[in-house]
């Protein structure tokens, strides 16, 4: 059984450490208030015990909380007190170097929950160690000078959680929806060169990934780019290989009519499509930005966005052409097929393409194709968007985030060129235990958790207050968020509902289950749950009216930070049996991953809550394998057209490079830790693997933590 140390290395479990701190605490007490060395033993045997019962690592400062409750469960107060100062000095002399020791843990490749942090994010390779190594130091300056006391230490304690700590310190946001439309068709800039409209669809795609790595290295979260905007040049492309073909036809001397010359053409045009969708496909998966991953690029394909019929079935091509290369996947070092991570895709469900007799059906065949083998794309529904967001019908910022409709001055709806300034989730079960299970003393800790995230939000609208232009040239100058001027600020995009800041939440379930002894499913409960979400709701719109900034809420896609909460809780509340008895919670509303519920039913009770979460949300179905029953996948696709704003099926994609193995890689425990092992080989070694899992809105390809790796082992079917 092994441990996590504090600075994020593993080792093995040790039990004569326990009993010899134990015993140097019992030492020093008067000889009656001591405990015999048999008392001592049963306490390490207790905790050793407890640590087996997790099914996971667990972090040597839950094995201390562990040792303490002991200690006073044997009535030896005195000893309990003595371990406890013991504790605390320690700790006091660690703070002076601990931001060193966990440089140093990275730099040696030893820090496991680094290794484990980010799932799309290798953190052997420089680049990576370096962008964790900054992040280290960021998160050391703002959690000592830039944030309030009161906001760090809530966050260290798993009340709320701050996003994005190590890249605070800079004046830099979450995430946007890129204005390509602008940048291509008026030219922008990238590092200095002057880049002109593009004059074929190739040059345009090529264009667009250069747009799309500058972007990522400008700012943190994810960003969205639309296929509509590179569909122009599709007619560019074929007028200028029309040209070329005729002028070939002429030199040669040979007679053609326009049938023939079409046909030439159009296939010319095919091919050099093809090209252009592969130079964005490749070139996403193997640029790595300064983050030191690909970034993290959301693909829209909504054919609803074309400008005229000519327009839209050039749009159709691409997209087909998309999906096509997706669904082949990406070659591995061995050659072999895989699933990548990104681009993260997501296809529109509409009129147009949603029922048998519609013209563009056969691309919604190939989107569940594609769907059963690689996890990808997801789906909006145009008609429940349009719904719930004035009419409109546009994509989330990377892989959920959500912007309000805004009107510019002319009262035309824009979207594209508009940002997310930052989150804060509240931990929902947080405030739950923290009552006691008083309905009462609920809602008042509610708002005063409110009003903690409140001021941490500000903190972010105030830390982009000021920001200059020239900080990111390709973001604020350049078009991908806007044109202003050289030396002039952000502040006027910062407000005025322009663009957004979440409230995240995690934990609904969890919460409602401590409040009402039920499952927010239960029709008994689910009052409580929507009561939860109106609440919070309520608290944004009256944020807004106050300040005019674009306040949202926002379902958290926690990653590594469901097993930070889940920590935080036991450590707070001991295990409650439904509640904090896992490594993880349960992501913003979700159905507990263990809950027996069919995909119908789940996507018909979770979009109540999606409508509530204005700043972002998704809702996902576990299935498996489809390939053979691409018919349910199309069944499951228009309930979504017809029920839900966005929702996505979670498959498994995996590959044994060691046997050739291409089905399903399990999770084991291997004492008393969470491992991945072939079923056909019994490989166990992650670095001859490709393992792909829907993280939490997206596909995660470089492993997980503890607690979210047994969260994925527990998801059950629902279909």
């Amino acid at each position: 059984m092994k441990i996590i140390k504090r600075n994020g290395s593993e080792m093995i479990f040790d039990i004569t450490k326990i009993i010899a701190a134990i015993t140097k605490a019992n030492d020093v007490v008067n000889e009656e208030e001591r405990m015999t060395p048999m008392q001592i033993r049963r306490i390490a045997n207790s905790v050793e015990l407890a640590c087996i019962e997790f099914g996971r690592s667990v972090a040597v400062e839950e094995i201390q909380d562990m040792v303490e409750q002991q200690i006073m469960a044997h009535g030896a107060f005195e000893v309990a007190k003595r371990y406890i100062t013991y504790r605390y000095t320690r700790s006091l002399i660690r703070q002076s170097n601990t931001t060193d020791d966990k440089i140093l843990s990275l730099i040696e490749c030893s820090n496991e929950e680094a290794k484990q942090e980010n799932s799309n994010k290798n953190p052997v390779v420089n680049s990576t160690q370096r962008d964790y190594m900054a992040g280290e130091v960021s998160r050391d300056i703002t959690n000592r000078i830039l944030l309030p006391k009161d906001i760090v230490e809530a966050h260290e304690a798993g009340i709320i959680h701050f996003h994005d700590t190590d890249y605070y310190a800079q004046h830099m946001h979450n995430c946007d929806l890129v204005n390509l439309e602008d940048m291509l068709q008026n030219g922008t800039v990238i590092t200095g060169t002057l880049i002109e409209k593009p004059h074929s669809f190739a040059t345009a795609c090529n264009i667009a990934t250069q747009i799309v790595a500058q972007v990522a290295s400008n700012q943190y979260g994810g960003q969205s780019i639309s296929l509509s905007h590179l569909a122009p040049f599709v007619q560019v492309s074929r007028e200028k290989i029309r040209k070329s073909v005729k002028e070939e036809f002429e030199l040669m001397g040979v007679g053609y009519d326009e049938k023939k010359l079409n046909e030439i053409v159009e296939k010319r045009l095919r091919e050099e499509v093809r090209r252009g969708v592969q130079t964005i496909q490749y070139q996403v998966v193997t640029l790595l930005t300064t983050n030191g991953q690909a970034p993290f690029v959301t693909v829209f394909m909504y054919l609803g966005e074309a400008k005229n019929e000519q327009e839209k079935a050039d749009l159709a091509l691409v997209i087909e052409e998309c999906l096509i290369q997706r669904y082949r996947g990406v070659k591995n070092e061995n050659g072999v097929w895989v699933t990548p991570a990104f681009p993260k895709l997501i296809y529109v469900l509409e009129e147009d393409n949603i029922n048998e007799d519609s013209k563009y059906y056969y691309l919604t065949k190939l989107a569940a194709k594609c769907t059963a083998k690689r996890m990808v794309p997801d789906y909006i529904s145009e008609k429940k968007m349009k719904e719930f967001k004035e009419g409109n019908c546009f994509p989330v910022m990377g892989c959920r985030s959500n912007l309000s409709p805004w009107k510019d001055e002319n009262g035309n709806y824009k979207f594209y060129g508009r940002f997310n300034q930052g989150v804060v989730t509240l931990n929902l079960v947080d405030v739950a235990l923290s009552s006691g299970g008083s309905i009462e003393k609920f809602w008042k800790i509610f708002d005063e958790r409110l009003d903690l995230c409140y001021r941490a939000l500000m903190c972010r609208h105030e830390r982009l207050k000021g920001t200059l232009s020239d900080v990111a040239p390709i973001l604020w100058q350049y078009g991908a968020c806007a044109r202003l001027k050289k030396g002039e600020t952000i502040d006027k995009l910062l407000v005025g509902g322009y663009s957004t800041i979440s409230l995240g939440y995690a934990g609904l379930y969890e919460c409602v289950k401590y409040m009402t002894g039920k499952s927010h499913t239960d029709a008994s409960a689910t009052p409580f749950a929507l009561q939860v979400m109106k609440y919070m709701n309520d608290a944004c719109n009256r944020w807004k009216a106050e300040t005019t900034i674009g306040f949202g809420i926002y379902g958290t896609p926690l990653e590594s930070t469901t097993y930070k909460f889940a920590k935080c809780l036991q450590k707070r509340f001991g295990v409650v049996e439904g509640v904090t008895d896992k490594g993880y919670i349960t992501n913003s509303y979700h159905v507990h991953v263990t809950e027996d519920i069919n995909a119908f039913e789940k996507l018909e009770f979770e979009a109540q809550f999606q409508h509530l979460s204005s700043g972002g949300a998704i809702s996902y179905v576990e299935v498996p394998d489809m390939q053979n029953n691409l018919e349910a996948v199309l069944q499951i696709i228009r309930y979504i057209y017809d029920n839900i704003m966005y929702a996505e099926l979670n498959t498994k994609s995996d590959y044994c490079q060691e046997c050739g193995w291409d089905g399903e890689i399990n999770i084991v425990e291997d004492d008393g830790k969470l491992i991945w092992k072939c079923p056909n080989c019994g490989n166990t070694d992650q670095d001859k693997m490709n393992v792909a899992r829907r993280t939490c809105g997206y596909i995660g390809t470089q492993y997980w933590n503890q607690g979210r790796t047994q969260e994925i082992k527990e998801r059950v079917l629902h279909l």
